[in-house]
């Protein structure tokens, strides 16, 4: 990959689009992770006004930190980002106890505290007149589908979202992210233990970037060792259960003749 110009053109993209949606600039999520810090990166890169934002809920510690490392690196960079560090865990708690007790699942309140998080980004965004900058990138976004519907999916751009896992952090060491990002296990963070995405998925994103690839070149499977065949049902089983947040939202489209 040509890493230089694949930056130089996803800032002209986000410069370009944000001039034509007339908004002022970009609010960015940051978990402590490299798609966060790699996105938020790239928004300031553009010399728009940027406001990243470190949300927490029941948080772990050491993601907080991380997350207010890279922060603090951003704003010694670039004047123009200013960050908010808000903890959400009061108002995620309000939820927890409003809605009714048997519909709080794991999964289901991991989504919602990803959702109270996105409120909060559109919230800035809107007052602020900017656009929310995504963070996903395409093994997650198109792969496995390992984002929550309208939570950490729903956005305004993602710059990162056609750059494989392994491809950010190739792109985040020439931004010179910060090395406790870069040898950060990768992780969602919407859990009260320090599962990483590897624990709740069952396989590497390194696996999953190959499964990808496989897939894409229809590949014969019959002469493939055990752990990648093991590794391509993981990848298939989330691409078909995911398929509904990849695909564009179904539209009934009436038949003229019922009009």
């Amino acid at each position: 990959m040509q890493t230089e110009k694949v930056i130089n053109y996803i800032i002209s993209l986000l410069n370009d689009y944000c001039e034509q949606a007339g908004m002022n600039g970009f609010v960015v999520g940051v978990s402590g992770g490299i798609d966060s810090a790699v996105t938020s990166s790239l928004c300031a890169k553009t010399g728009k006004s940027v406001i990243v934002l470190n949300m927490h809920i029941y948080q772990n510690a050491a993601h907080v930190d991380l997350a207010q490392q890279h922060i603090a690196w951003l704003e010694n960079q670039f004047p123009h980002v200013i960050s908010k560090t808000l903890d959400l865990t009061g108002s995620f708690q309000l939820l927890e106890k409003t809605l009714p007790s048997d519909i709080q699942d794991e999964l289901t309140m991991a989504n919602t505290r990803s959702r109270l998080r996105m409120l909060t980004l559109y919230a800035f965004a809107g007052h602020h007149k900017m656009l929310v900058a995504g963070t996903g990138n395409k093994v997650e976004d198109f792969g496995v589908g390992f984002f929550t519907k309208y939570g950490d999916g729903g956005v305004d751009i993602s710059p990162i979202a056609d750059l494989m896992k392994s491809e950010v952090y190739e792109v985040g060491r020439h931004l010179g992210v910060i090395d406790g990002i870069m040898k950060a296990k990768p992780t969602d963070g919407l859990w009260d233990d320090s599962r990483s995405d590897e624990d709740q998925i069952g396989a590497s994103y390194d696996e999953l970037e190959w499964a990808m690839r496989f897939e894409e070149a229809s590949g014969d499977e019959n002469a493939l060792p055990d752990r990648q065949k093991e590794v391509l049902g993981i990848y298939r089983s989330f691409n078909r259960a995911n398929r509904h947040k990849m695909d564009p939202i179904p539209v009934a489209e009436i038949p003229a003749e019922f009009r």
